[in-house]
């Protein structure tokens, strides 16, 4: 049985606006569930409607067996981290982080335990007498999660708590985060519209769009296996290809098929790059081209290729000098016969097969 269990959620705003449309999830007790998606499509909506920020116009959410639409916010036991901090900038580290033990008439011994063990545990127990002015972006955001979890909730939410640091702190944090919530073996809901970040830390990912859901699966599922062109185009990047003779001619050198298919996609790492001329195969096709842009990322390059299929980018992994492209530069991009997508009209994606 499920720990939480959210069953056709649906969130009107006014008239018209549908911000949730049958949303129906399940997330297991100490799993990492993230919810990912653009702005505007419903994450956050739904994680509200968990803490009891927002009703629900119709459907069902229960907690480890019990129904939490009757229960208030306030007694959720619902821990929860936002994207700004929220810290009191006039309370002490220690204070800031017992501030939701006090309401609960903790005990003062146990406050002082509990406060230390969370410390500890987001490594700020050296801080706990300083206040937050005097602390990085990361730390504060450390506060946050040290009072989220102090509180020993059933659930733990955080709403892109990552977004306002800079890149490299949030690789840094983002780590913190999965080490500390599989530590203390608590279900948490994390809304993200970041899709490394998603893949990064997540047991399952659920995308979403315009309020409904797209795919929920392991992060191996969502960008290895994409059930929607949505999916596909959202977690990575896409080469969607021209349709055409070009396209047709791919298809049938790989003994390709897919009734219905309104269009053909291929991943650009999956591809390969050749010098012109280079020989298809059974299971490969050598496509020509010339190369149109080459962008040197360091630990990979991004090679834009004009063919017949359009314009396509091929993904170069550890790139050296030697794998540097001229514009105007003939060259071949090899696809193997298991890269090609198709997608139906509806976006969904089909089958293929010879």
């Amino acid at each position: 049985m499920s720990y939480l269990t959210v069953a056709n959620a649906t969130k009107q705003f006014g008239a018209t606006f549908m911000a949730l449309n049958g949303v129906s999830i399940a997330v297991g007790k100490g799993e990492f569930f993230t919810l990912l998606g653009p702005s505007g499509c419903g994450k956050t909506t739904l994680l509200r409607s968990i803490a009891g920020f927002n009703d629900l116009t119709a459907g069902e959410i229960t907690l480890d067996g019990s129904n939490l639409r009757i229960v208030p916010p306030h007694q959720r036991d619902i821990g929860m981290v936002f994207q700004d901090y929220a810290v009191f900038p006039h309370l002490s580290v220690f204070d800031n982080v017992a501030f939701g033990l006090k309401p609960r008439k903790v005990p003062a011994a146990e406050i002082k335990a509990r406060v230390t063990e969370a410390l500890d545990a987001v490594r700020l127990g050296a801080m706990a007498d300083r206040l937050p002015a005097a602390m990085s972006g990361g730390q504060q955001q450390r506060i946050g999660l040290a009072r989220a979890m102090v509180i020993k909730p059933r659930l733990l939410l955080m709403d892109e708590p990552l977004s306002n640091l800079d890149a490299k702190l949030r690789i840094e944090l983002r780590e913190e985060i999965r080490d500390i919530q599989k530590q203390v073996d608590i279900a948490t809901i994390y809304v993200t519209h970041d899709q490394e970040e998603a893949l990064a830390i997540s047991d399952r990912i659920c995308v979403m769009n315009a309020g409904r859901i797209e795919q929920v699966g392991t992060p191996e599922e969502i960008y290895g296996n994409p059930q929607t062109r949505f999916v596909a185009e959202f977690v990575g990047t896409l080469n969607v290809l021209t349709a055409g003779a070009a396209l047709n001619g791919l298809l049938g050198q790989l003994g390709l098929n897919a009734p219905g298919a309104a269009s053909w996609a291929v991943r650009p790492e999956r591809l390969g790059l050749d010098a012109t001329g280079a020989a298809s195969g059974d299971d490969m096709v050598a496509v020509p081209g010339t190369v149109a842009k080459y962008t040197y990322l360091g630990r990979e390059a991004h090679v834009q290729v004009d063919t017949p299929l359009g314009m396509i980018v091929v993904q170069v992994a550890n790139p050296g000098m030697a794998a540097s492209r001229e514009t105007g530069e003939p060259v071949s991009v090899l696809v193997p016969r298991d890269v090609p997508m198709a997608f139906g009209a509806d976006g969904a994606r089909l089958s293929t097969g010879g």
